[in-house]
C-alpha cells in the first residue's frame, strides 16, 4: 500500500519524526510510532508547541488526555497554556470515584474512566491524544465529559489516520490534527 502524506502545519519535519512499522501488531496493519517524537527533544517541544499556538488563546480551565501516550502531550500541553491536567484512564486504574464509559475496539469492548470531581460544571475542557482512528476511544472520553458537564472546546491530536474516519464519531466537535496520513 503507498501511502501519501499530509499536513496542516506543512511541517515535514514531524511527518518525519513519527516511525512507520510495517505489519504490526498484526500483518497489513501499517503502525504509526509515535514514541520516536516524543524521544526527540526538537520534535516533541515542536509539537508540543504547535498545539499551545492553537489553543492558547481559548482560556482552556483542563486538558483531558486520553491513557497513555496522550498523558505525555497533554500534560505538557496542560503545562504551557496554563490549564490543569485531568487523566483519563482505562478501568480500575483511579484511586477515587469515578465514572465509566464502555466503547467497542475491533475485537471486543474497552472502558475508560474518569474521578467524579475531576471536571465541574461549564469548565472548558480540551480533549488531547497522540492519535486520531476509528474515533471509539476519544468518543467515550466525550460521554465522560457531556456526563459531568464540561464544555467540550476543541479535540487535538498529533496523528489523524484520515482513511479510518474518525472524525465521523466526532462531529459537532472542532478536530485539529498536526499531522495526518492518508492512503492511495
Amino acid at each position: 500500500m503507498t501511502l501519501k502524506k499530509i499536513t496542516i502545519e506543512n511541517d515535514r519535519f514531524l511527518e518525519r519524526s513519527i516511525r512507520s512499522i510495517p505489519d504490526f501488531p498484526k500483518p497489513g496493519i501499517l503502525f504509526r510510532d509515535v514514541t520516536t517524537l516524543i524521544q526527540d527533544k526538537t520534535a516533541f517541544k515542536k509539537a508540543v508547541d504547535l498545539l499551545a499556538k492553537k489553543y492558547r488563546k481559548m482560556k482552556i480551565d483542563k486538558v483531558v488526555g486520553v491513557e497513555a501516550r496522550g498523558f505525555i502531550f497533554g500534560a505538557a500541553l496542560a503545562y504551557k497554556i496554563g490549564a490543569g491536567f485531568v487523566p483519563v484512564r482505562k478501568k480500575g486504574k483511579l484511586p477515587h470515584k469515578t465514572i465509566c464509559a464502555t466503547y467497542q475496539l475491533e475485537y471486543g469492548t474497552d472502558t475508560l474512566e474518569i474521578h467524579k470531581d475531576a471536571i465541574t460544571p461549564g469548565e472548558k475542557i480540551l480533549i488531547i491524544d497522540d492519535l486520531l482512528a476509528t474515533g471509539g476511544t476519544v468518543k467515550a472520553v466525550i460521554d465522560l465529559i457531556k456526563e459531568l458537564r464540561g464544555a467540550i472546546q476543541g479535540i487535538g491530536f498529533v496523528i489523524e489516520l484520515v482513511d479510518l474516519c474518525g472524525k465521523e464519531k466526532l462531529k459537532g466537535y472542532p478536530v485539529y490534527s498536526l499531522v495526518k496520513f492518508e492512503g492511495e
